[in-house]
């Protein structure tokens, strides 16, 4: 992400049978930064004064019905929290659960007061407004995290859903090994991301060998060999179920098969917040977990949740393909669960081999260490609120 959320995923699975499989392997589950035009730091600067959801719209439950009367207070007495999508209200890990949580009526079950605002997938910004105050809470890849902390943006990072990350090389069928592209035409959307370049490296790519093209949004240019194109990268959840639908098929290629870090549906937090406020921290985590779950269950609450996306977005809102990436991150994820970790508990080791690739393509100074980016994460709230591998439920 800085890079935008929708270059450095993170975001961000289980398949539509994943709510009892996947609670024992890890329970699983933003945020696929679908490919679209970056939107103008104004527009999210208008996105914070308004277009908020109301707080658990359309719901039944009641204030604090899962929580105890203390517990109640001091999250009531946290006041107003601003939680900040990575990219609009797209249905990705990271973004589908909290806006369930709000119309779930969980948040409110746990006396939070949330308030839901729309991100225009410049994780730049993202980072930005969580330093300042203006956001409480946002999605932001664990890459994402350690780049904005070393250049002095004070955020911290509180949860992750898996190592594996969104970006992807996508080819035609007739490249079978990745070194074929050698001397070819590759296109991408800026510039290729770290995790994607890595892993082209590992198998064996002669990188200068390479001709790197600047590619719109529109995914047809790579079975159409537009220009002599033969690989584009791309989101996992976004690019190939398009193309996919379009009856085009290609093979894509996921840095976390040649065993490349990354990150999904990571989460970063205001650092001044937190120490104020600890409980309202975890249970704003406990709320989205718990929503993740709900949503995963099955293939009728997937749509629903989806349902509550598309309301918040319009009548343009792309439901079926909002429900493929939904279900695409969460398996993803469900098939990468965090090593040693329940659905939400970052891996300090990721960080470790996140920093030595930033090093490697000197994305950041070589003085920022291993131990200066773990420093920079906590699972003390996913632990708070985790027992045996659950999300507890309600809350103490």
């Amino acid at each position: 992400m800085q890079h935008s959320t929708m270059q450095h995923s993170t975001m961000q699975h289980s398949t539509m049978q994943h709510s009892t499989t996947h609670r024992t392997t890890h329970r699983t589950t933003h945020r696929t930064k679908a490919a679209l035009a970056a939107l103008a730091t104004a527009v999210v600067a208008l996105a914070l004064t308004g277009c908020s959801t109301g707080s658990s719209a359309g719901t039944t439950s009641s204030e604090g019905s899962a929580i105890s009367a203390e517990r109640c207070k001091e999250n009531q007495d946290a006041g107003k929290i601003t939680y900040l999508s990575g990219y609009q209200y797209q249905s990705s890990a990271s973004i589908l659960e909290y806006i369930a949580a709000d119309e779930l009526g969980y948040f409110k079950d746990l006396c939070l007061d949330v308030t839901l605002k729309p991100g225009s997938g410049d994780t730049a910004q993202n980072t930005k407004l969580l330093a300042s105050g203006q956001a409480t809470v946002s999605a932001v890849a664990e890459q994402d995290l350690i780049q904005a902390r070393a250049n002095g943006i004070d955020i911290t990072g509180i949860s992750s859903y898996s190592n594996a990350g969104l970006d992807v090389l996508m080819t035609n069928k007739d490249i079978t090994k990745l070194p074929q592209l050698d001397g070819q035409v590759v296109g991408h959307k800026g510039y290729v991301p770290a995790s994607v370049r890595a892993m082209m490296e590992k198998a064996g790519v002669e990188w200068d060998s390479l001709t790197l093209v600047k590619e719109g949004y529109d995914p047809s240019v790579l079975p159409r060999k537009q220009n002599g194109l033969e690989a584009l990268t791309g989101f996992v959840s976004n690019e190939p179920n398009l193309l996919k639908a379009a009856g085009d098929d290609v093979t894509v290629w996921q840095p976390v098969d040649y065993d490349i870090p990354s990150s999904i549906g990571a989460m970063a937090v205001n650092p001044a917040f937190a120490k104020a406020h600890p409980t309202a921290v975890e249970d704003v985590l406990r709320a989205a977990l718990h929503a993740y779950d709900f949503c995963s269950a099955s293939e009728a609450k997937t749509k629903q949740c989806v349902g509550y996306a598309a309301k918040l977005s319009g009548a343009t809102y792309d439901t079926a393909q909002n429900t493929k990436i939904w279900t695409t991150e969460t398996k993803v994820i469900a098939d990468n669960p965090t090593p040693d970790q329940p659905l939400g508990g970052i891996d300090p080791e990721n960080v470790t081999k996140l920093v030595d690739m930033l090093h490697q393509f000197d994305i950041v100074k070589s003085s920022v260490t291993a131990d200066d980016a773990k420093s920079w994460f906590t699972n003390e709230y996913i632990d708070a609120i985790t027992k045996d591998g659950e999300t507890v439920w309600p809350a103490p």
